[in-house]
Formats: C-alpha cells, structure tokens, sequence
C-alpha cells in the first residue's frame, strides 16, 4: 500500500518517478480512407493477405515503441487500476444529494429535478413519459419510432412495468429518491435481463451470461427507467459511432456530423433530450467524444472504480463505464449510484474501492489546490476553431482561482500508439477466426491486423511504457496536489459525414481522423486515470453550431475533483463568444438543446403532458 501527501493511501499506486526529458514530436499520419466498394475490396485483402497487413502495420508506426531505450528500466505493467484507500473509517450511513438544477429557459435540457418536480406535483407521471417515449424510439413498431436509430432494443412491457411501479410509488408517498422514475439510456455493451447483447455487431456476444450488469442495477434500484439499449460503434473499435449494422444515428446539432462513438447512441439519447442521464462505455474516448460532439457533460471513472459484473468487457486494461448527462447535478447522481462497490464475489476489484458518497461526506477531503498543468506542445496540435475555445476556458478558469502550470509527460505519441496496440490485441482475442467474416470491413480490418500483426515483444514494449507513464503522472501528482492535466476533449469541431448516406449505409475507414479524433483522450485510458469532458462552446458550420468540449483528467480516485472543477466552469458557456442569437431575439446563453433547420431535439416532458391530458 502506498501514499500520497494528501492523506489518502493507495493500493497499486505507481512508482513515484519522474521520466525522461524527451522532446515531443508528433505528425499527422498519412493513412489512406477507404469507403464503398473499395473498402470492402481493401478489407478482404487486408485480410488475406499478410505482407500488406504488415505494410500498413508499419506505415501506422507501431514498430516506434520497442525501440525507446528508456523502457528497459521500467517492467510491463498489464492493469493500470489505482485503488484510494481512507485513512479513517468511513461514515457508516451518507444519504445522496439531490440534484437542484433545472431546465434554464426555453433553451435548456431536463434534468431528473424537473421530472422529479412534476412527478410529486401530480402534474406527470412516469408512466405518462415513457408512454411519450416508446413510440419515438422503438425500432420494432411499425413505423419505426423517429428516434430508433439511436436504440437497438426496447421491452416495452418491461418498461411499462418499471414505470407503473414508480408511479404508485409517488402516489404512495414512498419514492426511493433523486433517480425515481427518470428515464435512462444504456449502451448495449452492458448486459440487462431480457435484452440481446449485441456490441453492436451480428454476431452474438452474450456468452451465456445472464442478469443485468451490476451499474445498471444500481440505477434500476435507485428507481431509473431503462427505456432501451443505445446503439454504438460495432465492438467499440472507432470513435465516428458509424455502424452499417444497425444504423447511425446524427448529431442532434448538426445532422452533417456523427454523434461520436462509440458510445454514440448514449450519446444521442441526452443531445436528443429523450433522456436526461445516459449509460457509456470508455475504453479511448468512447464516453468523452460523443458527449463532446453532442455538447453534455460525460465522466470516465478511474479504472476498475465502476463495475458491470457479469459484463466480460473487450478492452479489459483500458475500458471502464460512466454516465453521461445534460447536466452536473445528473451526471454527479448517476456516477455515484452506478460506482457503489460491488460484491467481492462478483468483482474482487470494484469491492475494494470505498463508497463514492463517502468522499462527500467525510472530513478527509482531497486538496482544492485547483491547479492546471498544461502541455503546450500537445494542445498546439488542436485544429484553430478548438483551440479558440480552450484558450477562453483556460482563461476563465484563470480568471477564477485557477494555476496554470506547463508540465511535460514524455512519449506522448508513443504512447499513443502502445494504447491503439493494447485495445487492438483485446478487442481481437474475443473475436474468433470464424468470426471475423462477419464483421463490417472496418472492424474486419482491424481485427485481422490485431490478431496476426501484434508480436509478444510489441505488447510488452507497450505495457513497458504504460508503467513509464503512470509513474511519471504520479510524479506529476505528487509534485502539485491536485492536478488537473487539460486538454481539449478532441483536437476536432467534430467529425464530419464526408461521404453522405452511402458512408451510413456501407461503412467507412478513415484511420487517420480516427488517430487525430483519439489524440487527447487515450492517455486517461491506458493509464487508468479518470477523466471528465465538459461543453465549453461552440463552433459553427453552415450556420448549425457543433459542441466542442474541454476535457480535464486527475489523479487515480479524483472523481469529486472533476465533478467540481465541471461545476466551477459551467459559466463557460455563458461567455459572450459562445451566445447565439436565436430567431427570437432572445440570447441564447449555457448548455442549451439543439435548434435551427438541424435540430432532432425532442421535447419529451410536453409529448408527456400531451399525451396525459388527451
């Protein structure tokens, strides 16, 4: 067990050293796009065909990590899990707070406080909005619901049945708290009782396993109503969300744009306002890119912090789950329900974590130093529009309270790829030979180059550096208490549908906007580090904005730091640059839903209050 000079102990802490001083240089990869006929031509030969998988394997540069000398100091490290110990025994009771934010205006999104609100008033009833929502969103109902796209499955009557209970629980008097009765999306990678388990595939993925994956009980028993499972990018393997199987769903702001993925449909479901609070999964960006792309705040937990036992994850090293939300207080809520600590006998990792709501309520706070380490080199990479944004966040965070401080972390584009290599070599050995025929071509691609090109010397090169990292992040850490490493969320204004319907229908590899679009996101995955993605503007594009988000990462077990630091920048939003005239004359200001000619917001709780009063 190790510490830290904030009072709290650790288990698997990393060695406290600081890493080599080495330049960062860093380039755009020059990596060929394939769509249509070509892509499925180039991924049957790819394949195939071993020497051109080993050309494009060397051409993406993997071969760049077994030769830093530096690594033969350092031993592989294969789990990057950091588990927070207290010092002093627990509160023996801790009550959740209850979220007070509310819809702003006309502009805004719901928040659980506003269905709540209705619900106790009498005026709503949870059976009334999910009686609002199944016919938006089924993709069984003939015709189809106008949202489907973003839902691979809903059980209706499970549904149903979930929302009459919570609504005789308010006419009883007996609500079980803040999540009663408010909708929830959840990302198919999750197992739920009755529902297919897909990953976004067709093949099968649900291995025999039964029951509903641990985070997800926690918020069924906490009262959410869990309206469906939300699409994602097949097996989680890009970042676009474009999923030829069961269709892409677009940017709620701008439909010329992908929602981001993988965990895209989550993603939707909040942007689209069908739900406030959605369920993602993370293994390189894949909570904080579609919430950057859909402008709501999104929360990678520390690894092994939340648990979704029996779910047998595809990236285990680097993959965690989180919520996704339309506001702070929501996105607080559901992250401290779903990271309750599982049973030992389910999950021995997740049981030796605390409980998230004792960090709120014990004395033994962590250090509000409010300090910001940024790497100057690595945030010039972002594309002019993004950087605008982050150096107005960075300024305002300045402004109130906040040191910036320059800090290096060595082999950043290494590392980079020794992440890509790790989440290849995973993802690949739960897919079978036979298997791999029927995948889309992209993931055929990928698959077939994880399962022939990655050599033993190349993955222990790359968990080498994982060690290197981590030890030099809690150098990092130690040095400056409470250090807050910031990035944009994406070096991006999003990811553009370049080729139009025919890209939806019949997929699309684009290797090198995936590198670019993962560029900031992947160091909190291989290192296990939690991370939060914050909306902090708006670019524009054909006079429709596209979210751009901020995305800040802690030390192991930061969590509450990063809920904080979301709440100190919410005004953010609130900056003159980042106001939009809407047709009324009224000047739009904070988080606001999506309007214009674009627009797929869904004003739920009025279709409610329709539907209840007719």
């Amino acid at each position: 067990m190790s510490s830290t000079n904030d009072g709290l102990g650790f288990f698997h802490y990393p060695e406290v050293r600081e890493g080599p001083s080495v330049p960062y240089e860093n380039e755009t990869q020059s990596i060929p796009v394939f769509r249509g006929t070509p892509l499925a031509i180039g991924a049957a030969i790819i394949h195939s065909v071993g020497f051109v998988q080993s050309y494009f394997w060397r051409n993406a540069g993997f071969g760049v990590i077994r030769d830093i000398r530096e690594l033969d100091h350092y031993t592989a490290r294969y789990d990057p899990t950091v588990i927070p110990v207290r010092s002093t025994a627990e509160p023996s009771t801790q009550e959740l707070p209850s979220p007070t934010q509310r819809r702003k205006g006309n502009s805004g999104y719901y928040t659980s406080a506003d269905y709540l609100a209705l619900y106790k008033s009498g005026e709503l009833t949870p059976t009334a909005v999910v009686e609002a929502l199944l016919p938006l969103i089924r993709r069984d109902a003939k015709p189809a619901g106008k949202h489907s796209v973003a839902f691979l499955e809903s059980q209706a009557e499970v549904i149903r049945a979930a929302a009459e209970a919570s609504t005789q629980r308010y006419r009883k008097g007996e609500t079980l708290g803040p999540f009663d009765g408010v909708p929830v999306a959840v990302k198919d990678e999750l197992h739920i009782e009755g529902y297919a388990r897909t990953l976004g595939s067709k093949l099968d993925f649900k291995g025999g396993i039964d029951g509903t994956s641990w985070c997800v009980k926690k918020w069924e028993e906490a009262g959410a109503i869990v309206i469906g499972k939300a699409t994602m990018h097949e097996l989680g393997f890009d970042t676009n969300n474009n999923n030829p199987n069961y269709g892409t769903p677009k940017n709620p702001h701008n439909q010329s744009y992908y929602c981001g993925g993988s965990s895209g449909g989550s993603g939707y479901a909040v942007g689209a306002g069908l739900t406030p609070i959605a369920l993602g999964a993370d293994g390189g960006g894949s909570i904080r890119i579609p919430s950057s792309f859909c402008g709501i705040w999104g929360l990678k937990p520390s690894h092994g912090r939340v648990s979704a036992a029996p779910t047998v994850g595809v990236a285990s090293t680097v993959g965690v789950y989180g919520p996704m939300a339309a506001s702070i207080d929501d996105l607080a809520m559901a992250y401290r329900i779903m990271a309750a600590p599982a049973p030992s006998v389910d999950d021995p990792m997740s049981a030796l974590f605390p409980d998230p709501l004792a960090s709120i309520s014990s004395t033994e706070q962590r250090p509000k130093n409010k300090t910001i380490g940024i790497v100057k080199a690595w945030i010039d990479r972002a594309e002019p529009p993004v950087r605008a944004i982050f150096d107005r966040a960075l300024d305002f965070y300045r402004k109130n309270g906040y040191t910036v401080i320059d800090i290096t972390i060595p082999y950043l584009p290494e590392g980079q790829r020794a992440h890509t290599l790790t989440i290849m070599a995973e993802i690949s050995s739960g897919v079978s030979l036979r298997q791999i025929r029927d995948l889309t071509p992209p993931n055929k691609i990928f698959v077939s180059m994880g399962m022939w090109q990655i050599q033993s010397q190349d993955l222990i090169a790359a968990q080498r550096l994982r060690n290197l990292l981590m030890s030099h992040l809690a150098y990092l850490f130690q040095k400056h208490p409470g250090l807050l490493v910031l990035t944009p969320s994406t070096p991006i204004p999003g990811w553009k549908i370049d080729g139009g319907e025919a890209d939806l229908a019949r997929g699309l590899s684009d290797g090198k906007s995936s590198v670019r679009n993962m560029e900031y996101v992947w160091l909190a995955n291989f290192t296990g580090c939690p991370a939060i993605n914050c909306p902090a503007g708006y670019a524009r594009d054909d006079g429709s904005p596209v979210p751009v988000g901020l995305m800040a990462m802690g030390e192991w077990g930061s969590e509450e730091d990063l809920i904080a630091f979301a709440r100190d920048g919410e005004a953010v939003l609130d900056l003159p640059e980042n106001q939009i005239p809407a047709a009324d004359g009224e000047q739009i200001t904070g988080l606001r839903i999506p309007r214009g000619k674009d627009s797929l917001w869904e004003d739920v709780i009025a279709e409610a209050k329709g539907k209840s009063s007719s």
